[in-house]
């Protein structure tokens, strides 16, 4: 089962984080939702935050997952929401269970193949050596040998907890992902095609969907409405919250 972060009362609205995210990512937002009515399910995927660590790391198993929650929590019909990874997931939720949505938006990711781009981080998260007891300051200077981004460092750094006193580790499953990297970038099976509503924000600054897959997303997604949110690269929810939530709240609202 799912670990998640519930806001609010009322209609239930599913949340999905990244690659190497967690719920906690969402908490701002959530509330925000919360307040219009929603019942936010803030979820960490299989392998991620503190939910299940597994050998099995794909699409289909993490769609299941989320269905598996659904029914759990007896959620019968949901909104749903994902970002990047999560983004992805959710096309994978609605093309096996395209009954159980109501409104979809996909953050910064398109149903296309993706080949491994996240060869910089996994080495950073690889350097480090928790045998020996690293302080979280330590840490980020191993990450910084790979990773120049300060905000992608900051992100890594908020999956760092201490294991017991003196001992810190990762939350997410580092020895999974560095077997099946490959299984991120999965394209969605291409003659899938979802009918109902969708949106697709894209990040200006970022190169996850260019204009040239446009075509591709609304002959998957022909009820998609793919908006642009400027200055903000492929962490669009973080770098422009006001934004994000505008946009995704008028479609959530719309009838």
């Amino acid at each position: 089962m799912l670990h998640s972060k519930i806001e609010g009362e009322g209609k239930p609205f599913v949340v999905m984080h990244g690659f190497l995210g967690m719920s906690d990512n969402w908490k701002t937002l959530g509330t925000q939702y919360a307040a219009e009515g929603y019942q936010v399910h803030m979820l960490d995927l299989r392998n991620h935050g503190r939910s299940l660590h597994s050998e099995e790391f794909n699409y289909e198993v993490m769609a299941q997952d989320v269905y598996d929650y659904c029914q759990a929590n007896n959620l019968q019909k949901i909104d749903l929401l994902g970002h990047s990874m999560g983004g992805k997931v959710a096309m994978f939720f609605a093309m096996k269970f395209p009954e159980k949505l109501n409104k979809l938006i996909i953050a910064d990711i398109g149903p296309k193949y993706y080949r491994p781009h996240h060869q910089d981080i996994l080495a950073g998260l690889n350097a480090i050596d928790f045998s020996v007891k690293p302080e979280r300051s330590d840490v980020e200077e191993i990450l910084k040998k790979h990773v120049e981004d300060f905000g992608t460092r900051q992100f890594l750094m908020k999956s760092l907890y201490w294991k017991e006193p003196g001992q810190l580790a990762l939350r997410f499953n580092l020895e999974v992902f560095n077997q099946q990297i490959e299984n991120i970038g999965e394209a969605l099976p291409e003659d899938f095609v979802y009918e109902r509503p969708t949106l697709f924000l894209k990040g200006a600054n970022s190169n996850y969907i260019k204009e040239e897959d446009y075509q591709a997303i609304k002959s998957q997604f022909p009820k998609a409405e793919i908006e642009v949110i400027a200055n903000a690269g492929h962490w669009l929810h973080a770098e422009k919250p006001k934004d994000f939530y505008q946009k995704t709240i008028n479609f959530l609202k719309e009838a």
